[in-house]
């Protein structure tokens, strides 16, 4: 039965994640830690759980993702190697600092990103720039800061790095099939901090590998996939407006929830 409740939620997040084109991990992480609460699991580590086990179900989602990219010749693989060491590094830091902090500041953090999220998705509208994309430097301090904030809120990397190619003149189909392709590095360095985490100490559900839940791993990306597809198929036969608009505040609700339950406590 537990399995095939991870498998409604995985269902659930791929729908939405296709529907609305926003990372699955937006809605995977929040989702998780309200049915990691629902079932009794220690405050302190249900947020690092949810984090944890979102990135490491991005690792096999993301594949998907980046095959389709690639049939499409959507994915600037230049781009993709020259971010990529820097991306590791950002990840890899980003998943120890945030084993690092208290589950309460973790979720106002969280808290703040959803409501970020929600406000690029209400407002942002790509536009390619005439920028040229900076040097190796440059490049490399984005990738690690991209990196870095992704392993910190679960997610794969596409709210950031799609708008920061497409700033700096990246066409627009290229900088999301590139984003995709960089949400695989991302999620595999995160994953294995994660996952190595030290947490003999604390109190931990059965079948955990580190801060990776596996049933809920398992299911959500046996349930995902599809869905995502069925949710992208509905997506162009609705009022794409409206639906944003819904999920955008939707996500501002949620976000501010989880800032004001942690402050007020």
């Amino acid at each position: 039965m537990e399995y095939l409740f991870y498998i409604g939620l995985g269902a659930i997040a791929g729908l939405i994640s296709g529907l609305f084109g926003v990372g699955g991990g937006a809605v995977i992480v929040p989702m998780l830690i309200f049915t990691f609460a629902a079932q009794g699991i220690d405050v302190e580590v249900a947020t690092h759980l949810a984090i944890g086990t979102s990135l490491a179900t991005i690792c096999f989602t993301s594949l998907s993702s980046i095959f389709t990219h690639h049939q499409k010749q959507a994915i600037r693989w230049d781009l993709v190697k020259t971010m990529a060491p820097a991306i590791l590094f950002g990840s890899w830091l980003g998943g120890i600092f945030a084993i690092s902090l208290q589950a309460g500041l973790l979720q106002i953090l969280f808290g703040g990103f959803m409501v970020a999220v929600a406000l690029q998705l209400l407002f942002y509208t790509p536009v390619v720039g005439i920028r040229s994309l900076p040097g190796v430097i440059g490049t490399s301090i984005a990738g690690s800061a991209i990196g870095g904030i992704s392993a910190l809120f679960g997610i794969g990397g596409g709210t950031l790095s799609a708008p920061f190619l497409s700033f700096y003149g990246v066409k627009i189909h290229q900088a999301v099939g590139t984003a995709a392709a960089i949400g695989f590095p991302i999620a595999a360095a995160a994953t294995y901090v994660y996952g190595a985490a030290d947490v003999g100490d604390l109190m931990m559900p059965d079948a955990s590998l580190g801060y990776v839940f596996i049933p809920a791993w398992l299911g959500i990306v046996v349930a995902s996939i599809p869905f995502a597809r069925l949710g992208a198929k509905i997506a162009h036969r609705a009022n794409e407006k409206v639906l944003r608009i819904a999920f955008g505040c939707m996500m501002v609700l949620l976000g501010s929830r989880f800032i004001w339950i942690n402050l007020s406590t």
